[in-house]
Protein backbone atom coordinates (compact mmCIF):
# COMPACT_ATOMS: atom_id res chain seq x y z
CA UNK A 1 0.00 0.00 0.00
CA UNK A 2 1.11 3.54 -0.95
CA UNK A 3 2.16 5.70 1.65
CA UNK A 4 0.34 8.93 2.01
CA UNK A 5 3.36 11.13 1.39
CA UNK A 6 4.39 9.11 -1.15
CA UNK A 7 1.15 9.32 -3.30
CA UNK A 8 0.58 13.18 -2.29
CA UNK A 9 3.98 13.66 -4.22
CA UNK A 10 2.97 11.66 -7.19
CA UNK A 11 0.31 13.64 -7.40
CA UNK A 12 1.94 16.88 -7.84
CA UNK A 13 4.43 14.99 -9.93
CA UNK A 14 1.40 14.05 -12.42
CA UNK A 15 -0.26 17.64 -12.30
CA UNK A 16 3.06 19.18 -13.33
CA UNK A 17 2.93 21.17 -9.72
CA UNK A 18 6.72 20.05 -9.18
CA UNK A 19 9.52 18.41 -11.58
CA UNK A 20 10.95 15.01 -10.48
CA UNK A 21 14.15 15.37 -8.74
CA UNK A 22 16.52 12.24 -7.42
CA UNK A 23 18.02 13.80 -5.10
CA UNK A 24 14.44 13.68 -3.49
CA UNK A 25 14.30 9.99 -3.27
CA UNK A 26 16.18 9.39 -0.10
CA UNK A 27 14.09 12.06 1.01
CA UNK A 28 10.62 10.75 0.02
CA UNK A 29 11.52 7.19 1.75
CA UNK A 30 12.56 9.05 4.93
CA UNK A 31 9.05 10.26 5.70
CA UNK A 32 7.40 7.55 4.47
CA UNK A 33 9.42 5.20 7.17
CA UNK A 34 8.48 8.36 9.71
CA UNK A 35 4.99 8.47 8.26
CA UNK A 36 5.10 4.31 8.72
CA UNK A 37 6.58 4.64 12.31
CA UNK A 38 4.10 7.04 14.37
CA UNK A 39 1.53 4.89 13.46
CA UNK A 40 3.22 1.99 15.19
CA UNK A 41 2.20 1.23 18.83
CA UNK A 42 4.47 0.33 21.95
CA UNK A 43 3.50 -2.12 24.18
CA UNK A 44 0.30 -1.99 25.91
CA UNK A 45 -0.72 0.78 23.27
CA UNK A 46 2.59 3.32 24.59
CA UNK A 47 3.84 5.57 22.53
CA UNK A 48 6.96 4.02 21.38
CA UNK A 49 9.71 5.92 20.67
CA UNK A 50 10.54 7.29 17.23
CA UNK A 51 13.31 9.06 15.81
CA UNK A 52 11.87 11.61 13.83
CA UNK A 53 13.94 13.92 10.43
CA UNK A 54 16.13 16.84 10.49
CA UNK A 55 16.71 18.02 6.24
CA UNK A 56 18.89 20.32 5.08
CA UNK A 57 20.35 21.56 2.19
CA UNK A 58 20.64 25.22 0.51
CA UNK A 59 17.74 27.57 -0.27
CA UNK A 60 15.20 26.31 -2.86
CA UNK A 61 15.71 22.56 -2.68
CA UNK A 62 12.29 21.41 -2.13
CA UNK A 63 12.80 21.35 1.90
CA UNK A 64 9.58 22.75 3.08
CA UNK A 65 7.12 21.79 -0.17
CA UNK A 66 7.94 18.52 1.06
CA UNK A 67 7.22 19.20 4.90
CA UNK A 68 4.13 20.97 4.04
CA UNK A 69 3.22 17.66 1.85
CA UNK A 70 4.03 15.28 5.13
CA UNK A 71 2.44 17.20 7.24
CA UNK A 72 -0.97 17.77 5.60
CA UNK A 73 -0.96 13.93 4.47
CA UNK A 74 0.49 12.31 7.63
CA UNK A 75 -2.65 10.83 9.83
CA UNK A 76 -1.23 11.72 12.87
CA UNK A 77 -4.01 13.41 14.60
CA UNK A 78 -1.81 15.76 16.99
CA UNK A 79 0.66 17.60 15.74
CA UNK A 80 1.76 21.62 15.20
CA UNK A 81 3.78 23.17 12.08
CA UNK A 82 5.53 25.98 12.98
CA UNK A 83 8.29 29.04 11.91
CA UNK A 84 11.01 27.75 14.27
CA UNK A 85 11.27 31.33 15.62
CA UNK A 86 7.99 31.08 16.33
CA UNK A 87 7.89 28.16 18.24
CA UNK A 88 10.59 29.70 20.44
CA UNK A 89 8.58 32.89 20.86
CA UNK A 90 6.05 31.34 22.55
CA UNK A 91 7.99 29.19 24.18
CA UNK A 92 9.86 32.12 26.06
CA UNK A 93 6.38 33.77 26.21
CA UNK A 94 5.55 30.65 28.29
CA UNK A 95 9.03 30.58 30.54
CA UNK A 96 8.19 34.27 31.44
CA UNK A 97 4.04 33.24 32.26
CA UNK A 98 5.95 30.82 34.78
CA UNK A 99 7.92 32.97 36.38
CA UNK A 100 5.67 36.19 37.09
CA UNK A 101 2.48 33.83 37.41
CA UNK A 102 0.75 32.96 40.85
CA UNK A 103 0.06 29.47 41.79
CA UNK A 104 -3.41 30.26 40.38
CA UNK A 105 -2.08 31.66 37.41
CA UNK A 106 0.56 28.69 36.98
CA UNK A 107 -2.21 26.19 37.29
CA UNK A 108 -5.07 27.55 34.73
CA UNK A 109 -2.11 27.49 32.45
CA UNK A 110 0.31 24.63 32.93
CA UNK A 111 -2.32 22.92 35.10
CA UNK A 112 -0.64 21.08 38.92
CA UNK A 113 3.06 21.07 38.49
CA UNK A 114 5.53 21.58 41.47
CA UNK A 115 8.74 23.41 41.70
CA UNK A 116 9.85 26.65 40.40
CA UNK A 117 11.94 25.21 37.02
CA UNK A 118 9.44 26.62 34.36
CA UNK A 119 10.94 23.70 31.85
CA UNK A 120 8.98 20.67 33.12
CA UNK A 121 5.37 22.51 32.92
CA UNK A 122 6.74 24.36 29.25
CA UNK A 123 7.64 20.80 28.08
CA UNK A 124 4.44 19.20 29.35
CA UNK A 125 1.98 21.83 27.86
CA UNK A 126 3.90 21.26 24.67
CA UNK A 127 3.45 17.67 24.27
CA UNK A 128 -0.27 17.16 25.26
CA UNK A 129 -0.42 19.70 22.35
CA UNK A 130 1.61 18.10 20.01
CA UNK A 131 2.57 13.98 19.25
CA UNK A 132 4.62 15.41 16.18
CA UNK A 133 6.15 18.85 15.80
CA UNK A 134 7.47 20.16 12.40
CA UNK A 135 9.89 23.30 12.32
CA UNK A 136 10.74 25.25 9.16
CA UNK A 137 14.17 26.70 8.73
CA UNK A 138 15.47 25.94 12.21
CA UNK A 139 18.62 28.12 13.28
CA UNK A 140 19.87 29.37 16.09
CA UNK A 141 21.36 32.53 16.56
CA UNK A 142 20.27 33.59 19.77
CA UNK A 143 21.75 32.54 22.60
CA UNK A 144 18.61 32.68 25.16
CA UNK A 145 17.22 30.26 22.37
CA UNK A 146 20.92 28.05 22.61
CA UNK A 147 20.65 28.26 26.73
CA UNK A 148 17.10 26.49 26.78
CA UNK A 149 16.90 24.43 23.64
CA UNK A 150 19.01 21.14 25.36
CA UNK A 151 16.69 20.93 28.37
CA UNK A 152 13.44 21.98 26.48
CA UNK A 153 14.06 18.99 24.10
CA UNK A 154 15.03 16.62 26.27
CA UNK A 155 11.94 17.18 28.16
CA UNK A 156 9.85 16.97 25.35
CA UNK A 157 11.53 13.83 24.46
CA UNK A 158 11.16 11.77 27.62
CA UNK A 159 7.27 12.69 26.50
CA UNK A 160 7.57 10.63 22.90
CA UNK A 161 7.65 13.96 20.99
CA UNK A 162 8.89 12.99 17.59
CA UNK A 163 10.70 16.16 15.44
CA UNK A 164 10.61 16.70 11.63
CA UNK A 165 12.94 19.94 10.81
CA UNK A 166 14.14 21.94 7.76
CA UNK A 167 17.31 23.77 7.92
CA UNK A 168 19.90 25.15 6.08
CA UNK A 169 22.27 23.90 7.94
CA UNK A 170 23.57 20.45 9.33
CA UNK A 171 23.05 19.86 13.10
CA UNK A 172 26.80 20.09 13.20
CA UNK A 173 26.69 23.64 12.27
CA UNK A 174 23.94 25.42 14.39
CA UNK A 175 25.04 28.37 16.45
CA UNK A 176 28.40 28.12 15.42
CA UNK A 177 30.79 30.61 16.60
CA UNK A 178 27.56 31.20 19.46
CA UNK A 179 28.76 32.55 22.91
CA UNK A 180 29.20 29.54 25.11
CA UNK A 181 28.49 27.38 22.33
CA UNK A 182 30.08 24.30 24.41
CA UNK A 183 26.88 24.69 26.45
CA UNK A 184 24.98 23.92 23.39
CA UNK A 185 26.89 20.66 22.43
CA UNK A 186 25.13 18.37 24.47
CA UNK A 187 21.80 19.19 21.93
CA UNK A 188 23.35 18.73 18.75
CA UNK A 189 24.52 15.25 19.63
CA UNK A 190 20.65 14.76 20.95
CA UNK A 191 18.94 16.10 17.91
CA UNK A 192 21.34 13.95 15.48
CA UNK A 193 20.34 10.75 17.85
CA UNK A 194 16.66 11.80 18.09
CA UNK A 195 16.45 12.12 13.82
CA UNK A 196 17.85 10.89 10.68
CA UNK A 197 19.36 13.40 9.07
CA UNK A 198 18.97 14.13 5.50
CA UNK A 199 21.21 16.30 3.00
CA UNK A 200 18.92 17.67 -0.04
CA UNK A 201 22.23 18.94 -1.47
CA UNK A 202 20.29 18.53 -5.23
CA UNK A 203 21.95 20.92 -7.74
CA UNK A 204 18.32 22.48 -8.92
CA UNK A 205 16.84 25.42 -7.10
CA UNK A 206 13.35 25.20 -8.04
CA UNK A 207 12.73 28.54 -7.06
CA UNK A 208 15.41 30.03 -8.82
CA UNK A 209 14.76 27.77 -12.00
CA UNK A 210 11.06 29.46 -12.46
CA UNK A 211 12.59 32.83 -11.62
CA UNK A 212 15.18 32.43 -14.51
CA UNK A 213 14.56 34.21 -17.64
CA UNK A 214 11.65 36.04 -15.74
CA UNK A 215 10.76 39.66 -14.86
CA UNK A 216 10.67 40.17 -11.48
CA UNK A 217 9.47 43.84 -11.58
CA UNK A 218 6.17 44.11 -13.21
CA UNK A 219 5.04 47.93 -14.17
CA UNK A 220 1.27 48.06 -14.28
CA UNK A 221 1.07 50.45 -17.58
CA UNK A 222 2.45 47.24 -19.36
CA UNK A 223 -0.48 44.92 -20.60
CA UNK A 224 -0.75 41.73 -18.83
CA UNK A 225 1.69 42.70 -15.81
CA UNK A 226 -1.09 42.48 -12.99
CA UNK A 227 -1.90 38.66 -14.45
CA UNK A 228 1.70 37.74 -14.66
CA UNK A 229 2.93 38.49 -11.37
CA UNK A 230 -0.58 36.40 -10.13
CA UNK A 231 0.45 33.84 -12.09
CA UNK A 232 4.34 33.70 -11.08
CA UNK A 233 3.25 33.69 -7.39
CA UNK A 234 1.05 30.85 -7.83
CA UNK A 235 3.77 29.13 -9.30
CA UNK A 236 6.13 29.23 -6.94
CA UNK A 237 3.96 28.48 -4.19
CA UNK A 238 3.19 24.75 -5.46
CA UNK A 239 -0.67 24.84 -5.08
CA UNK A 240 0.63 25.08 -1.08
CA UNK A 241 -1.97 26.89 1.29
CA UNK A 242 -1.13 30.40 3.05
CA UNK A 243 -0.72 31.22 6.27
CA UNK A 244 0.16 34.45 8.16
CA UNK A 245 3.44 34.43 10.12
CA UNK A 246 3.58 36.27 12.97
CA UNK A 247 7.49 37.54 13.98
CA UNK A 248 8.08 39.19 17.18
CA UNK A 249 10.34 42.36 17.19
CA UNK A 250 11.61 44.15 20.19
CA UNK A 251 9.08 42.92 22.14
CA UNK A 252 6.07 43.67 19.39
CA UNK A 253 4.24 41.27 17.09
CA UNK A 254 4.63 42.37 13.48
CA UNK A 255 2.41 39.73 10.96
CA UNK A 256 3.35 39.10 7.48
CA UNK A 257 -0.50 37.82 6.47
CA UNK A 258 -0.04 36.04 3.46
CA UNK A 259 3.20 33.27 3.34
CA UNK A 260 4.22 30.04 2.03
CA UNK A 261 7.41 28.89 3.82
CA UNK A 262 10.28 31.35 3.03
CA UNK A 263 8.14 33.04 0.74
CA UNK A 264 5.76 36.13 1.78
CA UNK A 265 3.14 38.64 -0.17
CA UNK A 266 2.37 41.87 0.91
CA UNK A 267 1.12 44.94 -0.33
CA UNK A 268 2.82 48.60 -0.24
CA UNK A 269 0.33 49.63 2.89
CA UNK A 270 0.91 46.81 5.10
CA UNK A 271 5.04 47.27 4.67
CA UNK A 272 5.47 50.87 3.88
CA UNK A 273 2.16 53.01 4.88
CA UNK A 274 2.31 51.21 8.23
CA UNK A 275 4.74 52.76 11.14
CA UNK A 276 7.23 49.88 10.45
CA UNK A 277 10.63 50.71 11.58
CA UNK A 278 14.26 49.27 10.50
CA UNK A 279 13.81 45.81 13.02
CA UNK A 280 10.83 45.19 11.56
CA UNK A 281 12.33 45.44 8.14
CA UNK A 282 15.34 43.18 9.45
CA UNK A 283 12.93 40.90 10.63
CA UNK A 284 11.16 40.07 7.50
CA UNK A 285 14.23 40.26 5.16
CA UNK A 286 15.80 37.53 7.55
CA UNK A 287 12.64 35.40 8.04
CA UNK A 288 11.78 35.36 4.16
CA UNK A 289 14.13 34.31 1.15
CA UNK A 290 11.27 35.76 -1.00
CA UNK A 291 8.93 39.03 -1.29
CA UNK A 292 6.36 40.02 -3.74
CA UNK A 293 5.59 43.51 -3.04
CA UNK A 294 2.58 44.85 -4.88
CA UNK A 295 0.54 47.69 -4.80
CA UNK A 296 3.51 49.85 -4.84
CA UNK A 297 2.51 53.79 -6.13
CA UNK A 298 4.36 56.37 -7.94
CA UNK A 299 5.29 58.68 -4.56
CA UNK A 300 5.39 62.38 -4.20
CA UNK A 301 6.49 65.36 -1.67
CA UNK A 302 3.35 63.90 0.14
CA UNK A 303 4.05 60.45 0.75
CA UNK A 304 7.90 61.56 1.65
CA UNK A 305 7.57 58.39 5.21
CA UNK A 306 6.24 56.17 2.64
CA UNK A 307 9.38 56.86 0.70
CA UNK A 308 11.79 56.68 3.53
CA UNK A 309 10.05 53.50 4.93
CA UNK A 310 10.23 51.76 1.17
CA UNK A 311 14.11 52.70 1.16
CA UNK A 312 15.00 51.04 4.63
CA UNK A 313 12.90 47.94 3.30
CA UNK A 314 14.82 47.50 0.12
CA UNK A 315 17.97 48.64 2.29
CA UNK A 316 17.01 45.46 4.38
CA UNK A 317 16.04 43.21 1.55
CA UNK A 318 19.04 43.88 -0.35
CA UNK A 319 22.06 43.61 2.38
CA UNK A 320 19.57 39.75 3.15
CA UNK A 321 20.14 39.10 -0.52
CA UNK A 322 16.18 38.75 -0.27
CA UNK A 323 15.03 38.19 -3.83
CA UNK A 324 12.10 40.98 -4.52
CA UNK A 325 9.21 40.43 -6.81
CA UNK A 326 7.53 43.81 -7.30
CA UNK A 327 4.09 44.85 -9.17
CA UNK A 328 4.36 48.64 -9.32
CA UNK A 329 2.70 51.93 -10.74
CA UNK A 330 5.91 52.88 -12.50
CA UNK A 331 9.39 51.38 -12.97
CA UNK A 332 11.88 52.17 -10.22
CA UNK A 333 13.41 54.92 -11.94
CA UNK A 334 9.98 57.21 -11.94
CA UNK A 335 8.60 56.10 -8.18
CA UNK A 336 10.30 59.06 -5.90
CA UNK A 337 11.54 61.69 -7.99
CA UNK A 338 10.19 64.84 -6.06
CA UNK A 339 10.17 65.50 -2.31
CA UNK A 340 12.23 65.31 0.89
CA UNK A 341 15.29 62.44 0.60
CA UNK A 342 14.35 62.44 -3.58
CA UNK A 343 18.18 62.96 -4.22
CA UNK A 344 19.09 59.81 -2.12
CA UNK A 345 15.96 57.57 -3.59
CA UNK A 346 18.37 57.05 -6.74
CA UNK A 347 20.85 54.89 -4.76
CA UNK A 348 17.47 52.87 -4.02
CA UNK A 349 16.99 53.17 -7.64
CA UNK A 350 20.23 51.38 -8.24
CA UNK A 351 19.23 48.74 -6.03
CA UNK A 352 15.92 47.92 -6.98
CA UNK A 353 17.68 47.70 -10.52
CA UNK A 354 20.55 45.45 -9.63
CA UNK A 355 17.58 43.03 -7.21
CA UNK A 356 15.69 42.24 -10.74
CA UNK A 357 19.23 41.03 -12.52
CA UNK A 358 19.85 38.09 -13.03
CA UNK A 359 23.34 38.01 -11.24
CA UNK A 360 21.05 38.84 -8.54
CA UNK A 361 18.81 36.09 -8.52
CA UNK A 362 21.64 33.85 -8.74
CA UNK A 363 23.67 34.64 -6.18
CA UNK A 364 23.81 32.45 -2.75
CA UNK A 365 22.13 33.85 0.48
CA UNK A 366 23.80 33.38 3.25
CA UNK A 367 22.13 31.98 6.28
CA UNK A 368 22.80 32.76 9.77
Amino acid sequence: MTSRIRNAYDIRLEEGVINPDPAQVALISELERLELDLAKKGLFGALPDVRGIYIWGPPGRGKSMLMDLFYSSTPEQKKVRAHFHAFMARIHDLVRQWREGDKAQRKAVFGQHKGDDPIPPVAALIASEARLLCFDELQVTDIADAMILGRLFDALFEKKVVLAITSNRAPDDLYKNGINRQLFLPFIKTLKERTVVVETAGAKDFRLDRLSGEKVWFATDSEGAAETFELLWSDLKGGEPEEPTQLTVLGREVVVNRTVGGMARATFDELCVKPLGPQDYLAIAKRFHTLFLEGVPKLGPNKRQEARRLVTLIDALYEAKTRLVVLADAEPEVLYTEGDGAFEFERTVSRLNEMRSQSWLEQDRDEA
